[in-house]
């Protein structure tokens, strides 16, 4: 017997599992830095070492949770609308094809606890993810679309994730280059 919604749930944890994988690193990040700005002792007169980690672990699931999600939601969107650009199927056909590739992004959140010390091993695992699921898309669709559908399609993908990430990245620069030029006592602390 094969259920077509047997798998609903891979998404969930595939976003649960690399919340906590970048989640984990990050607690050690936040405790050195914490340790470094001179706030530390501080936090722990109210928490123990054991409280301050969980809370910084709660903290860091959420933030990433919400930005695993939004970017499943935001590829979600970029299939569809490359589609809907370059494929002749009205039916959602093509979609239905390419349901079983979320197993691709469960194997990679599985593999990404491997590298928990390591943000960039990190990064290079949901990296490589992304890059396998992006092969097995294009080559789920490709017979169903014409060559220059399939085209189409890669250049729509890479214009629109490499625009979206570089104007993150320059924002994120802005933004860090002005935190860090009004702070003066982080002018001190060596990171």
């Amino acid at each position: 017997m094969r259920n077509a919604y047997l798998t609903g749930y891979l998404p969930l944890f595939s976003i649960l599992l690399f919340s906590l994988t970048f989640s984990v690193y990050g607690v050690e990040v936040f405790i050195d830095l914490f340790k470094k700005i001179g706030v530390y002792p501080g936090m722990r007169e109210f928490l123990s070492n054991m409280e301050l980690k969980f809370l910084i672990l709660i903290l860091l699931m959420v933030v990433f949770f919400m930005v695993f999600a939004a970017l499943k939601l935001i590829a979600e969107t970029i299939n569809e609308l490359s589609l809907l650009f370059f494929s002749k199927d009205s039916e959602g056909e093509i979609l239905k094809s390419v349901r079983s590739g979320k197993m691709i992004y469960f194997i990679g959140s599985l593999v990404s606890v491997a590298s928990l010390k390591s943000f960039i091993g990190l990064l290079i695992i949901f990296a490589l993810t992304s890059f396998v699921y992006f092969i097995y898309f294009v080559t789920k669709i490709s017979p169903s679309l014409t060559k220059a559908g399939t085209i189409g399609v890669v250049f729509f993908q890479v214009i629109t994730w490499s625009s979206l990430f570089l104007s993150i990245i320059l924002v994120f620069l802005k933004l860090y280059n002005g935190i860090m030029a009004s702070l003066p006592i982080m002018s001190q602390v060596e990171l």
